[in-house]
């Protein structure tokens, strides 16, 4: 029997995790896993992106990234290596709470073959170098740990980071249809922060209650591709206690959200699913996102502060990218029917449309 509420799929409750995304036969699983994959596989899927595509075009269409987020007392850090099938590059985002501005730093390769993604978080680690800027992520998830460290230099300045970080709760690890045989992979881990940034010579070391997302992220996109994220970390106020305290939201091409998503939230050492939620704003560049539920327990308004944009046209890519920063106020509830008051706390989001 379910231990989650009849709103919660079965399909969200973590099973053992297979040797493989991607069986010998080239079906992929879907569902929701208890610990990071071995394997994946995922050029070996049989007609992931339909029968007019042949298996050689199977690792141009596959677009991965590794994100590794810090929340700090003096500002918010997001920060990632992508190979998208056609480009790879890395970004440094710097959120600053005290001015409420972005400072950022994005680092082209081409050809993407120079954009290292860790093929599995187990033991492997992805890595970047330019001219200008140098980074690499180190993966001991299986054991709960992480390393980064980097720097990079461009018009917004200098930017340094040195820091490992170590579990806190349970990862979300998902594999998400978006068509028949055509999975997007992720795994999002809650970790306690410990090092330090250094943003034009001023250094931001971190205390006890400095935490950090890691998102790993695999898999086929459709040819035109959309999805909005809102993330938050840090400490929350329960029951007369501060704790810490972070959720995932997303809507993205899932064919069913309520059985296939990776929405949750990490508190107390526990990880607690939940149901699909909808994005609303008045137009794309609205500086209020609301995400809410249809059964009241998810209730959010996100109030952004700064944004950083990366908007690609050019030749067959075109991508409209937007990574805000803000405040949201509201709630979240777990699957014990208990809400968790958000005020105030740090977030950050994404809205992302392609077509590629």
């Amino acid at each position: 029997m379910s231990k989650y509420p009849d709103y919660i799929s079965p399909l969200r409750e973590p099973v053992a995790t297979p040797p493989s995304l991607v069986d010998e036969n080239g079906q992929c699983c879907f569902g929701t896993y208890d610990k990071p994959f071995e394997r994946f596989d995922l050029v070996k899927a049989k007609k992931p992106c339909g029968k007019w595509m042949p298996a050689c075009m199977n690792k141009s269409r596959i677009t991965e990234w590794e994100a590794f987020e810090i929340n700090m007392k003096e500002g918010a850090l997001v920060s990632a290596v992508y190979n998208t099938g056609a480009m790879g590059f890395s970004i440094f985002v710097w959120f600053d709470k005290r001015t409420q501005k972005v400072l950022s730093w994005w680092n082209p390769v081409i050809p993407s073959s120079k954009a290292h993604v860790a093929w599995r978080l187990i033991d492997d680690h992805s890595y970047l170098k330019t001219k200008n800027s140098e980074y690499e992520i180190c993966n001991d998830l299986l054991n709960g740990k992480a390393w980064a460290k980097g720097y990079s230099k461009g018009k917004c300045g200098t930017f340094e980071i040195d820091m490992k970080v170590t579990r806190l709760c349970p990862p979300s690890i998902v594999s998400i249809p978006f068509g028949p045989n055509k999975p997007l992979y992720s795994e999002k881990d809650f970790l306690r922060a410990e090092g330090k940034i250094v943003v034009n010579g001023e250094e931001f070391i971190t205390d006890g209650n400095s935490v950090s997302i890691i998102d790993d992220h695999k898999g086929y996109y459709p040819y035109k591709a959309h999805y909005d994220w809102l993330t938050s970390m840090g400490q929350c106020e329960i029951d007369g206690e501060m704790k810490d305290f972070a959720f995932n939201l997303t809507r993205n091409q899932s064919i069913d959200q309520d059985k296939y998503n990776e929405n949750l939230i990490w508190v107390d050492g526990t990880s607690y699913p939940m149901p699909p939620v909808t994005f609303t704003k008045e137009k794309r560049d609205s500086k209020t996102w609301y995400v809410r539920d249809e059964r009241g327990l998810v209730d959010i308004r996100f109030e952004i502060a700064d944004v950083f944009y990366l908007n690609m046209h050019f030749g067959i890519i075109d991508s409209y990218y937007a990574l805000p920063f803000g405040t949201i106020y509201g709630y979240v509830t777990d699957t014990n029917g208990k809400k968790y008051v958000v005020d105030g706390m740090v977030g950050i989001g994404e809205d992302k449309t392609t077509r590629m």
